[in-house]
């Protein structure tokens, strides 16, 4: 089966290739991109899609590679040890078993997601190479190996933080999702807002996109920001004519709060208005 998007998820021709991509050659795929162009839920997409389950594992700046294959409680078993309990005989019952193995144990073809891999350390990627690559990995504790059943489809995040090693690159298949287009935009949005009126979301792009031209933004607004944006509009009931307007001198949009996220960007659109009311006068 090939990925071609799902009524929830837009795909663009490139995306669908890289996964098929990425499939084909079995290799995880490392998606790019900005941050809110729907990196994490192309992976459960992408399940929904195939008829897969979804395995999850989000990094986090303290996260370990060996966490996603296993961990030893060897506290508890030490506790257990002097209570006496007859448990502690089968070191198996002190194994918690992690992502990967999860994904490694399973019967059924899942899709792994790997994501924000670029908020734990530098090692972490090396650290998961040789799993990644041969699919198995040794379990000291009880001398067993872990081989995948059937290998899962491995879809790896990055909001590109921190550079990824070029051993770990060379062993993925790459794709970067562009920032939609306008026309792109329109179809995303209207797999969430089905109903919205034609001239409201005009104005509402034509401001969103003229947001996220502005030169020295800390952060531009999103897709996700954008989608949430439009919801707040659509509820308070806010007339097309007052985004229509355009008035130079409100350069804040109404509910920026959906769209801007620090109070530097915020600060520096009412610059640009306060200095194109001065060139107006």
């Amino acid at each position: 089966m090939k990925f071609t998007g799902t009524k929830q998820y837009i795909a663009t021709d490139e995306l669908q290739m890289a996964v098929n991509a990425a499939k084909v050659l079995e290799r995880p795929l490392l998606i790019k991109g900005e941050p809110g162009t729907g990196k994490t839920m192309l992976a459960e997409q992408v399940a929904e899609s195939l008829g897969m389950p979804l395995i999850q594992w989000h990094i986090k700046s303290t996260t370990k590679a060996h966490q996603g294959l296993y961990e030893y409680d060897a506290v508890s078993r030490l506790r257990d040890s002097q209570l006496g309990d007859d448990k502690v005989n089968d070191i198996a019952n002190y194994i918690k078993k992690g992502k990967l193995w999860e994904a490694f144990g399973s019967e059924q073809q899942v899709v792994l997601l790997i994501d924000e891999i670029d908020k734990a350390d530098i090692e972490f990627p090396n650290d998961l190479l040789q799993e990644l690559d041969k699919m198995e990995f040794f379990v000291y504790e009880t001398g067993e190996t872990i081989k995948a059943q059937t290998r899962p489809i491995i879809i790896i995040t990055s909001n590109n933080e921190k550079e990824l090693p070029d051993a770990f690159l060379r062993r993925c298949f790459f794709h970067y999702i562009n920032f939609p287009d306008r026309e792109t935009m329109k179809k995303i949005v209207a797999v969430h807002h089905p109903d919205i009126q034609a001239k409201l979301l005009k104005e509402a792009l034509d401001i969103f996109f003229k947001v996220r031209e502005v030169p020295g933004l800390k952060k531009k607004p999103s897709t996700s920001e954008l989608i949430d944006w439009l919801k707040l509009l659509v509820a308070d009931d806010i007339p097309d004519e007052i985004l229509k307007g355009k008035d130079p001198s409100k350069a804040i949009p109404p509910l920026y709060g959906a769209l801007l996220k620090n109070e530097q960007d915020v600060h520096l659109l009412e610059k640009l208005a306060f200095m194109i009311r001065r060139e107006n006068r």
